[in-house]
């Protein structure tokens, strides 16, 4: 199969979770090309057999790249399989608030572009205080505070859990087939 692995990062953890499923992909024997979706300009998503997009939200947005793409090319994004797998901090979190605001905020954004993905996967973030102008370290100090009271707040952790992803995304490339 032919795939297209897009993502919009904002300090890395999306990029990194679309190279990982790049990589799964090659591994399972696909043909993938991935890029970023600020880089996207031309492609068209009917060219492949099944299309992934990750990014990641903040200050309840995704980035504008991935609005954007998801916008211009909705209607051929609807006609293929798609997996959208959306990277925060809130994936992390148990609260059945914050899972209702991760639904909210994909909600607006399907309705803002016209494209309603196949399937999605909210998945954990990581948390990177070196990578934050100081609003945000304060900002992000306190919600991993109140996320994880254990974590120590001057260093990066990252609450992705790749087990879970992989089942997820080996799900996804088995409908594909079948």
């Amino acid at each position: 199969m032919k795939l297209l692995v897009a993502y919009a990062t904002t300090e890395g953890q999306a990029r990194k979770t679309a190279r990982h499923l790049t990589e799964r992909a090659h591994g399972a024997g696909h043909t993938v090309e991935m890029l970023a979706l600020a880089d996207a300009d031309g492609v068209n998503p009917s060219g492949f057999d099944g299309v992934v997009l990750a990014a990641s939200i903040h200050a309840s947005q995704y980035q504008s790249a991935l609005g954007d793409f998801a916008a211009r090319e909705a209607e051929a994004l609807n006609r293929v399989p798609t997996l959208f797998v959306s990277v925060s901090l809130a994936a992390a979190g148990h609260s059945a608030e914050e899972w209702r605001s991760l639904d909210r905020i994909l909600a607006d954004f399907t309705k803002a572009t016209g494209w309603t993905p196949g399937q999605v996967e909210q998945v954990a973030g990581a948390y990177r205080p070196g990578q934050y102008d100081i609003i945000r370290r304060f900002i992000m100090r306190q919600i991993i505070s109140d996320r994880d009271p254990d974590a120590d707040p001057g260093q990066d952790k990252e609450y992705t859990d790749w087990d879970a992803l992989d089942t997820a995304f080996d799900a996804w490339l088995a409908s594909l087939s079948g």
